[in-house]
Order: C-alpha cells, then sequence, then structure tokens
C-alpha cells in the first residue's frame, strides 16, 4: 500500500499505542486519567474546535451535501440496527446499547486528528464545523436507543431534556459558538489568538493518548459476536454507506474523503458512560468500543487506499 497512508494513519495509533504503554507501565494513574478525561473533554478540545472553526472561511468550508450524506447514512444504520434488534428480541438493555455502538461514532478524538494528519487546517476547519452538526445528531439518536427499548416511564424526555443534553456537552457549544463567530466574519484578537495557538497544540495529542491509557482488554466481555457485528457495521458497512451517498450527491475529493474518515471512526469512548447513565449494557458498549478502535487501523488504511484509487490524495500538511 501506498507509503503515504501509513504516514496518515500509523501515527494516530502509535500515539493511542503510547498512552496504552503509559498506564501499564503506571506512569499514568487511574485518577490522573480521570482528570485528564476532564481537562480534554471540557478544555482543550473545546478550545481547539472553536478556535479551528472561528478562524476558518465558513461560506467556503462549509459543504450541505457533505453533511446532509452523513446525517443520512447515521439514520439509516440507527433505523436499521434499531430494527434488526426488534426483530432478533434483544433483551431491552443489549438492544439500546448494540444500536448506539453501530453509530456513535469517535468523531472528535480520532476522526480530527486522522483529518488533521491527512488534510492540515483546511480539512480540519471543514470537519470541525461538520461536528458542530453531527455531535447533536448523534447525542439525540443515542439517548433515543438507550432509551426507547426500556420504555422506562422516569426518563423525562421533554425540552429541558434535550436543552441539557446540548447546553452541557461543551464540544457542541464549542463548535456551535465558532460557527457563528466564523459565519459573522469576527476577527479574533491578535492575543487570544496567540494564546488559543499555544493551548490547542496539546488537544489532539492528549485526547489519543487518553484513549490508549482507557484500553483494557478487561472490558472484553459478554456477547463478544454481538459485539463484533456492531463494531463491524460501524467501521465497514457505515462508511461504505456514506461513500456510496455522498457520491449521488456530488461530493468529491478532500470533501469525499472527509466524509468516509468521519463515517468510518471507531464507536466512541462516550457511548460507554452514555450506557451506564441510562441503565444499558455498559459491557457491551466496551467491547464494542474496543474491537472497533482495535481494528480501525486495518479499515482506515484499506479506507484510504480505495480513496487514493479514486485519486483523493493527502497532502499530508
Amino acid at each position: 500500500m501506498n507509503s503515504e497512508i501509513h504516514l496518515v494513519v500509523l501515527p494516530v495509533f502509535l500515539v493511542i499505542g503510547l498512552g496504552f504503554s503509559l498506564k501499564r507501565t503506571g506512569l499514568v494513574k487511574s485518577d490522573f486519567l480521570f482528570d485528564l478525561n476532564r481537562l480534554i473533554y471540557y478544555i482543550a478540545l473545546p478550545a481547539l474546535l472553536f478556535y479551528k472553526i472561528a478562524t476558518s472561511d465558513f461560506s467556503s468550508n462549509f459543504n450541505g451535501s457533505l453533511l446532509a450524506g452523513l446525517i443520512v447514512s447515521i439514520l439509516v444504520v440507527f433505523f436499521l440496527t434499531y430494527g434488526y434488534g426488534k426483530l432478533r428480541k434483544y433483551p431491552p438493555v443489549v438492544h439500546g446499547a448494540f444500536c448506539q455502538g453501530a453509530f456513535r461514532g469517535n468523531l472528535a478524538y480520532i476522526g480530527l486528528a486522522i483529518i488533521y494528519n491527512a488534510y492540515g487546517e483546511g480539512g480540519f476547519a471543514i470537519a470541525g464545523i461538520l461536528l458542530g452538526f453531527l455531535v447533536p445528531v448523534m447525542n439525540f439518536f443515542s439517548v433515543i436507543a438507550l432509551i426507547l427499548p426500556q420504555r422506562k416511564e422516569n426518563y423525562e424526555l421533554g425540552t429541558m431534556f434535550w436543552v441539557q443534553q446540548i447546553a452541557s456537552n461543551p464540544l457542541i457549544v464549542a463548535s456551535f459558538v465558532g460557527i457563528v463567530w466564523s459565519f459573522l466574519g469576527i476577527p479574533l484578537p491578535e492575543v487570544a489568538d496567540r494564546a488559543f495557538g499555544i493551548l490547542t497544540g496539546m488537544s489532539l495529542p492528549l485526547a489519543l493518548i487518553a484513549i490508549g491509557a482507557s484500553f483494557s482488554f478487561r472490558k472484553l466481555r459478554g456477547d463478544l459476536v454481538l459485539a463484533a457485528l456492531a463494531a463491524s457495521i460501524k467501521i465497514i458497512i457505515l462508511p461504505l454507506l456514506a461513500a456510496v451517498l455522498l457520491v449521488l450527491l456530488g461530493v468529491r475529493g478532500q470533501d469525499l474523503a472527509i466524509g468516509v474518515i468521519l463515517a468510518g471512526t471507531p464507536t466512541a469512548t462516550a457511548a460507554y458512560i452514555m450506557a451506564q447513565q441510562l441503565k444499558s449494557d455498559a459491557e457491551l458498549s466496551g467491547a464494542i468500543i474496543m474491537l472497533s478502535t482495535l481494528f480501525s487501523l486495518a479499515t482506515y488504511t484499506v479506507a484510504l487506499y480505495l480513496l487514493q484509487l479514486f485519486e483523493v490524495n493527502f497532502p499530508l500538511s
């Protein structure tokens, strides 16, 4: 395979491997990892998203067809996996975890890292704007996937519930503010620009290290066959479906590659947390996350190779 592909994919997974090694050798402790994840989730990644989106040209970086293709592909997988789980009569807690694991991708941590490695600032700006729309969609349908099979009366799904889901997610808030800032063309003061430049340099490396440090083979428990099915849907079927839809919508070149990379992200680590909070099968969610992340090294390599066959090259900025 082309060496450029390895330069895009391997560095990302080597940093994830570094995080895994740091945890195994005891240089990163569980307490520190908890604080590190909070720092990344509440400060580092929101700052990165806001900064890269706010300082980009919204009109030239927003592609409505690309966004539409990704949303439709996510919804198709949601409905298909939810219907499949209902047809197979999975227990409610298993049903929700399976469905969520098949469509909720790790866009912010792994997706952005690979896109930045392949396409630099320009690709990152496009992906960041997409995240401002995709993250709320994924959050909404994740909650639906986990709650609907259980139909518990104690779940309040009124307006305030959804406002809280959005307002309490720093990635959504940062992306939204960045989109508005970019759309209005507000200049960022030079002092703030330099400060953000320093702060955001740590975001993606720390996020990848945190993913690796969070790995535990003890999470590979429960129904591994079902976990493998959900993982396969997430990292193989979803990106293939997205690619077909995007081509039909006329999306080509770099935008097509960005769409495939985002669609092919492994299951988000947040899926485990949400499964716990909404009393679903967190064990199954953990197994789906582990399997999809481990095998995404191979699926990303194949996907990027196929994209290069269609002359979508990587400037490696």
